[in-house]
C-alpha cells in the first residue's frame, strides 16, 4: 500500500469525492454527526481545471448542495498560513451571500456549512490539546446555548491531533484513520466502515492510473513552489522593510515590510488580492491600490 496516492493531496481528495457523491454524503454526516443526516448532495464544481493544479494558493475545494438547498464547502488543507481564520470566514460568507440577487427575500437563504479537514494543528495552546473536532456557529458569548439562526457553520477537524488523541470513534474515526494511515495495510484492514472501505478501494484505483499519479505530482510540486515563493517574498520584503525601519522607526518598517511583501507576491505569483490579504494582513482595497500603482 506504500504506492497509494496521499488522500490529503487536494487533487486526490477532490478526485475521490467529486465523482462519488455517496462517499461525500458519508463524510459530511460523519463530521456533522450531531446534525440531521443528509441523504443526497450534488457537487457543483466536479471538474478540475488545469490552471487549478498549477495555481498558487488555490484550494481544490468541493462545493455541494443537499436536497434541502443547504450549501457546503469541503476542503482539505495541508498548511497553515497567516490570517487563516479570516480567509475561511470570508469564503464561507461568500457562500451564503452568493445565494441571493437583488430583490430576493432573505427567507430564501439556506445554511452555508464549511467542512475543513486540516493536516496541521490550528489550535496549539496547551489548553486546546485535548480537542481536535470543532464546530463554530453564531452564538451568544454569555449564553452559548442561544444561537442566532443556523445560516453559518464552520466545522474543523485537526487530523493529526485527532489521530494522536484517538478519541474519535465511529465513522469519523474511520475517516481520520484513512487520511492519516492510508499506507498502513494492517491498520486499514481493521476499518469496517463501508464508506471508508469504498473510499480506500477508490484510492487504490486512482493510484493505479498513471495520469492521475502525474497530475497529483504536478499539484504537489505546485504547492512546494508556492511555499518557496512565499518564503522568498517574505524574506525580500523583510530585508527591504528592515532598511526602511532603520530610517523611519520600527512601526513604519513593519508596515513597509508588509507592503513590499505584497508587491513581491503581486509581481511573482498568481495570487488574488483576497489571498495576499490573508498572507500579509493588508486590506483588499490597499492591495488594489498597489496593483494600480505598479
Amino acid at each position: 500500500m506504500s504506492d497509494l496516492l496521499d488522500p490529503k493531496n487536494d487533487y486526490v481528495f477532490k478526485r475521490l469525492f467529486a465523482d462519488a457523491p455517496a462517499l461525500l454524503v458519508a463524510l459530511i454526516n460523519a463530521v456533522r454527526r450531531h446534525a440531521a443526516p443528509i441523504t443526497h448532495i450534488e457537487v457543483r464544481n466536479p471538474a478540475i481545471e488545469a490552471a487549478e493544479l498549477h495555481g498558487k494558493y488555490i484550494i481544490l475545494d468541493l462545493l455541494g448542495e443537499d436536497a434541502a438547498g443547504g450549501q457546503y464547502n469541503i476542503e482539505m488543507q495541508v498548511r497553515r498560513y497567516r490570517a487563516w481564520s479570516a480567509r475561511s470566514t470570508y469564503y464561507l460568507a461568500r457562500l451564503i451571500s452568493g445565494q441571493l440577487v437583488a430583490g430576493d427575500d432573505y427567507g430564501r437563504l439556506k445554511p452555508a456549512i464549511g467542512i475543513h479537514l486540516l493536516d496541521f494543528d490550528l489550535f496549539q495552546e496547551p489548553a486546546h490539546q485535548d480537542q481536535a473536532c470543532w464546530c463554530f456557529e453564531m452564538r451568544d458569548a454569555e449564553r452559548p446555548a442561544v444561537t442566532l439562526g443556523q445560516e453559518l457553520q464552520l466545522n474543523l477537524i485537526e487530523l493529526r491531533k485527532a489521530d494522536r488523541l484517538q478519541s474519535t470513534a465511529g465513522a469519523l474515526g474511520a475517516w481520520i484513520t484513512l487520511f492519516e494511515h492510508w499506507q498502513e495495510e494492517e491498520t486499514m484492514s481493521r476499518i469496517a466502515d463501508p464508506p471508508v472501505r469504498a473510499a480506500l478501494d477508490k484510492l487504490r484505483t486512482l493510484s493505479a492510473d498513471a495520469e492521475a499519479r502525474r497530475l497529483a505530482f504536478v499539484r504537489e510540486r505546485a504547492l512546494h513552489d508556492e511555499v518557496s515563493l512565499l518564503k522568498d517574498a517574505r524574506e525580500e520584503g523583510w530585508e527591504e522593510g528592515r532598511e526602511a525601519g532603520m530610517e523611519a522607526g520600527m512601526e513604519a518598517g513593519r508596515t513597509e515590510t508588509l507592503r513590499l511583501t505584497a508587491i513581491n507576491l503581486i509581481r511573482g505569483t498568481g495570487l488574488d488580492d483576497a489571498a495576499i490579504a490573508a498572507i500579509t494582513g493588508l486590506g483588499v482595497d490597499d492591495l488594489a491600490a498597489l496593483r494600480r500603482a505598479l
